[in-house]
């Protein structure tokens, strides 16, 4: 595998909300930016924990708070691509929204990372005594069938898609025939660590997508993986089987229905 010279890392100041689960994003709380203000950065904080869409009656229940004030401040955050709005419909009643962390966004104005996670996940795997990449991968497989949204949380595509969204990748749908899919990753998260130690934290991410994998759909195969230069982004995860042709179909849906 290649090693990359390490160069100097970027600072930055970082809130971690948590609601006893998961977060997979670390949360810029620059003065000055949109995620300064504590609501908004609570709604970004939960909707990374649940990875997943959710309506404003939901995320304004789990916050304790009026749906209209945390519908102006989702609305906000869609202005400024920080989170995608979609529509769901409920088995009764009208469409509602349904609000997801933007594949796109770029919490404090930069790329997204994720180094809270990271650095506790390289810790289980340290403690146990475990240090060789096949080793750090194995715990990072363990870990991800632990990151899929539990329960009810729309496709399973979408859900890899929604996942590796708000763990910070910026993922980008490419589908080749043959039952092909492949996520681009505009965003590196862990990108200082990698500098330093590729193999191991891309082991890790590695084993992460393999877990993933085991809890959302065990009959997609991860087809490759394959790491790029931190900096420039652009790793490749490829998957072949039922989340490429759900992937398919959906784009095949869309493109007729316009």
């Amino acid at each position: 595998m290649e090693l990359w010279q390490p160069c100097l890392a970027t600072g930055g100041d970082f809130s971690q909300p948590r609601f006893g689960g998961v977060l997979v994003m670390d949360v810029s709380r620059q003065p000055g930016d949109l995620l300064a203000q504590p609501t908004r950065a609570r709604l970004f904080a939960l909707l990374g924990e649940l990875r997943r869409p959710a309506s404003t009656d939901e995320l304004a229940q789990r916050l304790d708070l009026h749906p209209n004030g945390v519908r102006t401040h989702l609305e906000r955050l869609h202005e400024v691509g920080l989170v995608e709005r979609g529509r769901e419909r409920p088995a009764r009643g009208r469409p509602r929204d349904a609000w997801s962390i933007s594949a796109d966004a770029h919490p404090g104005g930069d790329p997204p990372t994720a180094y809270a996670d990271l650095s506790r996940w390289l810790v289980r795997a340290i403690v146990a005594g475990r240090i060789r990449v096949r080793d750090v991968e194995a715990v990072g497989r363990r870990i991800g069938r632990d990151l899929a949204a539990p329960g009810d949380a729309g496709s399973p595509e979408q859900v890899m898609h929604s996942t590796l969204a708000a763990m910070g990748f910026r993922p980008r749908r490419e589908l080749a025939p043959g039952d092909k899919l492949t996520y681009c990753l505009d965003n590196c998260p862990y990108r200082d660590a990698v500098r330093e130690r590729q193999p191991i934290v891309c082991g890790l991410h590695r084993g992460l997508t393999r877990g993933l994998l085991d809890a959302i759909d065990p009959k997609t195969k991860l087809a490759g993986f394959v790491p790029k230069d931190p900096d420039a982004a652009g790793c490749l995860i490829q998957l072949r089987g039922p989340l490429a042709r759900e992937a398919a179909a959906r784009k095949g849906t869309e493109g007729s229905s316009r």
